[in-house]
């Protein structure tokens, strides 16, 4: 593993009895890159992705980060080595502010994390940290409201600051517009562009939705039953034939007749189209 790569997986296999999930899937994934995961139903993402966070162990292979192996720490023992993961399912304190929320992630990895009956203004710094994150991702305005007032939209966008609060090198985010109405996903990947823009934190993305995928990846990982299909550059993998016939199908003329007005950034404004899970 050179410097510029932080996770790299090598012949990554996952069976469940007679059933392949992941078959020997070698993967790097270059630091302070967006790198996207795409494939259709039954791929094997999400499996791969519960690989890379911890959730489950491999059948074999490895998973490198940093050039650690880590491939049997479970999932806490990454988070503390600034590995970070959201899910499908959005998963915040109903009942606590958006401030609440993200200053108690604050304090979980600081040095107060067990100090519950201190006085509040002990914790004045996590709140300082909290305001900035909520700032940050774009709920100043909502930061006294409890979180089960917040909009599915800005519920993932708190979900994102929880994330952020414990500053991770590396986010794993699992379909992070999932169940978003169309007019919430902007703001969404606003945020998740001015992580990226900010240049210091890597970021994987398992996505549908193939008009985002292609306006901010770095590079993109396309699997298929379980392996990988193709690895490239947007406009790479907008020209691999394997992909155009087994995910794109029309997509394909709508991204390649807009890449050379757009270059690298691919088709952001082409048409939504999408490839199921």
């Amino acid at each position: 593993m050179d410097d510029s790569t932080i996770l790299e997986t090598q012949d990554l296999r996952k069976a469940f009895g007679g059933l392949v999930a992941v078959a020997g899937v070698s993967m790097k994934v270059q630091a302070h890159t967006l790198h996207t995961i795409i494939g259709p139903n039954g791929a094997g993402k999400t499996t791969f992705f519960n690989l890379l966070s911890g959730n489950i162990r491999p059948t074999s292979g490895r998973v490198l980060f940093k050039g650690q192996d880590i491939t049997d720490r479970p999932a806490h023992r990454r988070a503390h080595l600034g590995i970070g993961r959201s899910f499908q399912i959005t998963n915040v304190f109903p009942n606590l502010t958006v401030l609440e929320n993200v200053r108690l992630a604050a304090q979980a990895v600081g040095a107060d994390s067990y100090k519950f009956w201190q006085h509040h203004r002990h914790f004045r710094q996590y709140e300082e940290q909290a305001a900035v994150i909520v700032a940050q991702v774009g709920l100043a305005g909502q930061s006294a409201l409890p979180a089960r007032l917040l909009p599915h939209g800005g519920k993932r966008k708190l979900e994102m600051g929880i994330l952020l609060a414990a500053d991770p090198d590396l986010l794993l985010l699992d379909e992070p517009t999932a169940g978003m109405a169309r007019e919430e996903i902007p703001m969404l990947m606003e945020v998740i562009q001015s992580i990226r823009g900010a240049g210091n934190k890597t970021i994987i993305l398992v996505e549908h939705k193939m008009d985002l995928v292609m306006n901010v990846s770095d590079r993109i990982s396309v699997m298929h039953q379980g392996a990988l299909l193709a690895e490239g550059t947007p406009l790479e993998i907008a020209g691999n034939k394997m992909v155009q016939a087994a995910y794109l199908g029309d997509l394909y003329g709508d991204l390649t007749g807009q890449a050379g007005e757009r270059g690298s950034r691919g088709a952001g404004e082409a048409e939504s189209r999408s490839v199921g899970r």
